[in-house]
């Protein structure tokens, strides 16, 4: 029985075989707040000992049968009485008899004649000492567990550290040092804008470039060789925030700040404190929010909705778009004040057909990228298939590149990657002329112009089963270029089309390929 639950004292158990002794001393005990339960022998009292968990025992020695000394070994055998104090009564004061009782197992004694006030003050001390071990035993017990916890959440974060920085190795492998490979003239320059950017963390970076050309991979690559490296990346599509939601999903709110809001959140500002904030199609924000957003950026703190003051942020801001903003500032729908405050320091992406001669580099960079995912040794690619990539004209830039790539490697199954294997949708690859590699004899570039596309007056789906009547196959990848979509709408049009029996899925995950039935 726990000290703690018992009012106002102790439970006391006293052993003697003296039944005035035991009266008087239950008396007193008792009159002094404390519970109490008296055994005639050595015998009972450990029977009632191993039930009741008395808090302190006062023990006579001399008993007929087993004596005092017996029945305290005997007390500290059992687990739970091991740290019981016993006090033994005795009328034996003899050093002898005193070291005995020591060694028996006893903390404390009482010489007959007793004083009934030394008596008190003896067992009322031991309960204080007792309860203080209890609360230090308690307190040592509650600093190891934080102890542990604060290890444990230690090697958690190590673990997490050492995670994070494998997928940012595998994100840099797949998606941002692939789109920095090259060697063009062009390319070198870019470098060079970035390693300056990346030394101006303190003023917000304004990327600009075609739909394609990797506009999120050199913002990577700013943040990566930035003070803020290893801070957080939160990266943000503007133009794919809900309109009501803007501000919240930006500044964060506070409890209770709107219908809904059950708990306080941090915004991406808060998020990315200490790292870096890369919103991309920055030209598409809300305008009803670039006053805020442009409050945010000079003050260096925002305002949760809801919240009656602010909060400071140490984010780096790097902003993206391939929108014209002379228009849209003439159209009243950017303003001007915002544009020239992120535009302090301006890099201007090329597209791919600006710097073809990285294509090769970045083609066979690709292949080793997606040869390693899908667990196949990297097979070449053939001098025509180069020659074709090199002369198409890249709508899509980069990122029609790496699709292309890996779309061949799922067609040639793991051989060499030959001209038929390459899938060029919307615009043909560009006529043999004095600055374009000239295709090799007997070459068919399995490349389609506009005009192969069904007159589909506009139907995704048409549009969608156009294609793989043309090519045969369609992809998510593919369906994304087709339509113009994001991943999910792609997997809703392709789960649709086989749902109705439109469409075959062959293979699984990432790889799945979709064919007429």
């Amino acid at each position: 029985m726990n000290a703690s639950k018992r009012n106002p004292g102790g439970w006391i158990l006293i052993v003697d075989d003296v039944p005035a002794n035991l009266s008087l001393l239950v008396d007193t005990l008792e009159a002094a707040g404390h519970r109490v339960v008296a055994a005639p022998s050595g015998e009972v009292a450990l029977q009632i000992a191993a039930e009741a968990c008395p808090d302190v025992v006062l023990m006579d020695v001399m008993m007929p049968g087993m004596d005092g000394f017996e029945t305290c070994r005997r007390l500290k055998e059992i687990e739970a009485l091991r740290e019981v104090p016993v006090l033994f009564i005795t009328a034996r004061d003899e050093p002898q008899d005193v070291e005995a009782g020591f060694e028996a197992g006893g903390v404390d004694y009482i010489a007959k004649p007793f004083r009934l006030e030394e008596v008190v003050l003896r067992v009322e001390t031991h309960l204080r000492l007792r309860q203080l071990t209890r609360d230090l035993r308690d307190k040592n017990a509650a600093l190891e567990a934080e102890i542990e916890r604060r290890n444990r959440a230690e090697r958690e974060r190590d673990a997490s550290n050492a995670r994070l920085r494998v997928l940012r190795q595998q994100d840099a492998e797949r998606w941002g040092i692939s789109g920095l490979v090259g060697q063009s003239r062009t390319f070198r320059q870019l470098l060079d804008t970035i390693s300056k950017a990346a030394g101006f963390e303190a003023s917000p970076v304004l990327i600009l470039g075609e739909s394609g050309t990797g506009k999120e991979l050199l913002a990577r690559a700013i943040h990566d060789t930035s003070a803020h490296r290893e801070g957080p990346f939160v990266p943000v599509n503007c133009s794919a925030i809900p309109g009501e939601l803007a501000e919240s999903l930006l500044f964060g709110h506070v409890k209770g700040a709107f219908t809904g809001a059950m708990a306080e959140r941090p915004g991406y500002f808060e998020l990315a404190d200490g790292g870096t904030l890369f919103l991309d199609e920055i030209s598409e924000l809300p305008p009803a929010l670039q006053p805020k957003f442009l409050r945010a950026l000079e003050e260096g703190e925002v305002r949760p909705v809801g919240a009656s003051h602010g909060r400071a942020v140490r984010t780096s801001i790097i902003a993206a778009s391939n929108a014209n903003f002379a228009e849209r500032i003439a159209q009243g729908r950017f303003r001007p004040d915002l544009y020239f405050r992120l535009a302090r320091f301006t890099v201007e992406v090329p597209s791919l057909r600006d710097r073809r001669e990285d294509i090769p580099l970045l083609a066979h960079h690709f292949v080793q990228v997606f040869a390693r995912e899908m667990n196949l040794p990297p097979p070449p690619i053939s001098n025509t298939a180069l020659q074709a990539l090199v002369r198409h004209e890249y709508p899509g830039n980069v990122r029609e590149l790496k699709n292309l790539i890996e779309r061949a490697l799922m067609e040639s199954e793991g051989g060499e990657l030959r001209p038929e294997h390459l899938r060029f949708f919307g615009i043909p690859v560009l006529p043999s002329g004095p600055n374009c590699l000239t295709p090799g004899p007997g070459m068919a570039v399995g490349a389609s112009s506009a005009s192969d596309l069904p007159a589909s007056g506009g139907s995704e789906e048409a549009r969608v089963l156009g294609y793989v009547r043309a090519h045969g196959v369609i992809t998510n990848t593919l369906v994304r270029e087709v339509l113009g979509v994001d991943r999910n709408h792609a997997s809703y049009m392709l789960h649709k089309l086989s749902e109705q029996g439109l469409l075959v899925g062959e293979g699984q995950g990432r790889w799945v390929r979709y064919r007429l039935p």
